[in-house]
């Protein structure tokens, strides 16, 4: 027993060290870690209602369209709470905001192991909802002014890895609570996690000055000294000179592609006003000023879309299409979750790769293919009868889906200048938790309609405890249909390519810009 325990520690280390080793040194480490664990916080819980969706259906007597409407009330809360929150993230303290969040979702969850009906469950995923809309603006920001423009492509990868794994134990560990227990112990176990990184964040990340004056260099230890303290006026301009030549590096090739092509800034997502003087309505009129950055908002939403309403019904769906038992069709998520990890570790670096090899707008086009080839896998692997081979291409499509996250968020960080960071986080969410919202409730729905339409008559030897054949039949039908949303969501990602460069260079103009209007703003009035 003590071998045993002495090699699984040593294994641990050995990891450890290897994840330390890759992201940079242990300051990076850390934030990436406790960054990535927030994003599958929100990645389980979804997930979670999608895993425990048998035994809520049998306990609370609803169906699918309940289902999705339990998924869909917190995406749809959130999206309405997100424009609050965006301001506050581009103006406050991001750090205790994120914090008093996590605190507040992990109390929501805990209340919801302890709902009585329908009615009371409902109302603690409106709570969940609204204390959830801090975490995408609050990253966002804290992320840009964390980590070069250069490499943020390769750093949300690894975040996103925690969204992925974030989904895999909402499905995987709350499934199997949930069938060896009750649903409500699901919850609880959901909760406590929160808790705990609310704790680790509070003690352990500072808040970073904005503007790229706390980015973390490679082989950095202590995370403290990078960010606290106030810089004198002289350092302070050397923190703008550096944040300027990091940003140049990141948009370097995109002017020189820019330059070559004839193409200039486009002069209208030029902003020449200081970002922290802009009211809500005139920052997110700006936002959707950005041509790239709405084709970008809308793709990566439909993807969403696509992902929230596949997230919440692929139990489901696995255990009646092929017949399986709990314990198969949680391994096949696994799998699929697997897949997702292994495409969002590509997704991070191959854009890059290809954008340093004069390919300046990898970062938009890259996402919309791997949209695309997602609905081309996914096609055979929804209408295959057999586990096995219909498996491995769902596993391919999953792999495709997740590819597309890393490079797309950084891309729209390129496009915006970091003054708006928040906010224009704060629009894709509410845009993305809009077209995750009404995902369940439309795929519950339409795979009810179907299922009514299309009956199915039920093989022998059907297992009473496996959803029944027409349910399997509507979901079957919805997923094909709806894969209509993912692929038009690749066709506005790549139509963005034609935009990309000339507002990746025109959101450069407006770091200067902006600057001068500040610095013009601070000066001290002239002797009367």
């Amino acid at each position: 027993m003590r071998l045993l325990l002495r090699g699984g520690r040593l294994a641990s280390e050995s990891v450890r060290a290897e994840v330390v080793k890759r992201v940079g040194g242990p300051a990076r480490a850390r934030v990436i870690v406790l960054f990535a664990l927030v994003l599958a916080l929100n990645g389980a819980d979804v997930s979670t209602i999608g895993a425990v969706a048998p035994q809520l259906e049998s306990a609370l007597r609803i169906g699918n369209a309940e289902i999705g409407l339990l998924s869909s009330v917190s995406l749809l809360i959130g999206a309405l709470f997100t424009l609050l929150v965006g301001p506050l993230v581009d103006r406050v303290r991001r750090m205790p905001l994120l914090v008093a969040g996590i605190v507040l979702w992990s109390l929501a969850s805990l209340a919801s192991a302890f709902a009585g009906s329908f009615s009371d469950l409902l109302l603690t995923r409106l709570a969940l909802g609204a204390v959830a809309a801090t975490a995408g603006p609050a990253i966002a920001s804290l992320t840009g002014d964390y980590f070069a423009p250069e490499e943020r492509s390769r750093i949300w990868s690894y975040i996103f890895v925690g969204e992925a794994a974030g989904t895999a134990f909402g499905f995987i560990v709350s499934g199997l609570i949930a069938s060896a227990i009750d649903w409500r112990a699901a919850f609880v176990v959901l909760a406590l996690p929160g808790l705990l990184l609310a704790r680790s964040l509070s003690r352990t990340v500072p808040e970073p000055r904005r503007g790229g004056q706390s980015h973390l260099r490679l082989g950095a230890v202590d995370l403290a000294r990078a960010a606290a303290g106030a810089p004198s006026q002289v350092h302070r301009r050397v923190g703008e000179q550096e944040a300027q030549r990091s940003r140049a590096t990141a948009a370097g090739r995109a002017r020189v592609a820019a330059h070559r092509a004839g193409v200039p800034p486009n002069r209208r997502a030029v902003l020449r006003e200081d970002p922290a003087r802009l009211n809500l309505y005139r920052s997110i009129r700006y936002i959707f000023s950005i041509p790239s950055n709405v084709l970008m908002i809308l793709g990566a939403s439909l993807g969403y879309f696509y992902f929230a309403g596949l997230q919440t019904f692929a139990l489901l769906f696995v255990k009646g299409q092929y017949h399986a038992g709990q314990a198969t069709a949680e391994l096949g998520l696994a799998l699929l979750v697997l897949g997702g990890v292994i495409g969002t570790l590509i997704g991070g670096r191959l854009p890059d790769v290809l954008r340093n090899h004069g390919m300046a707008s990898a970062r938009v086009w890259f996402p919309g293919a791997c949209y695309i080839v997602a609905v081309l896998l996914l096609i055979p692997g929804f209408l295959g009868k057999s586990l096995t081979p219909a498996l491995w291409f769902d596993v391919g499509g999953a792999l495709f889906i997740f590819a597309a996250n890393p490079a797309s968020q950084a891309a729209r960080l390129d496009v915006v200048p970091s003054g708006l960071w928040g906010r224009a986080q704060s629009a894709l969410t509410m845009v993305r938790s809009l077209a995750q919202a009404a995902a369940p409730l439309l795929f519950g729905g339409v795979s009810q309609l179907i299922a009514g339409i299309i009956p199915a008559q039920a093989p022998i030897g059907t297992h009473p405890k496996l959803p029944s054949p027409s349910t399997t039949t509507g979901l079957q039908v919805t997923f094909l249909v709806m894969l209509c949303a993912l692929f038009a969501g690749g066709v506005l990602l790549l139509r963005a390519r034609r935009t990309f460069v000339a507002d990746v260079a025109a959101a450069e103009a407006s770091e200067q810009a902006g600057a001068a209007a500040a610095d013009h703003s601070t000066l001290p009035l002239p002797p009367s």
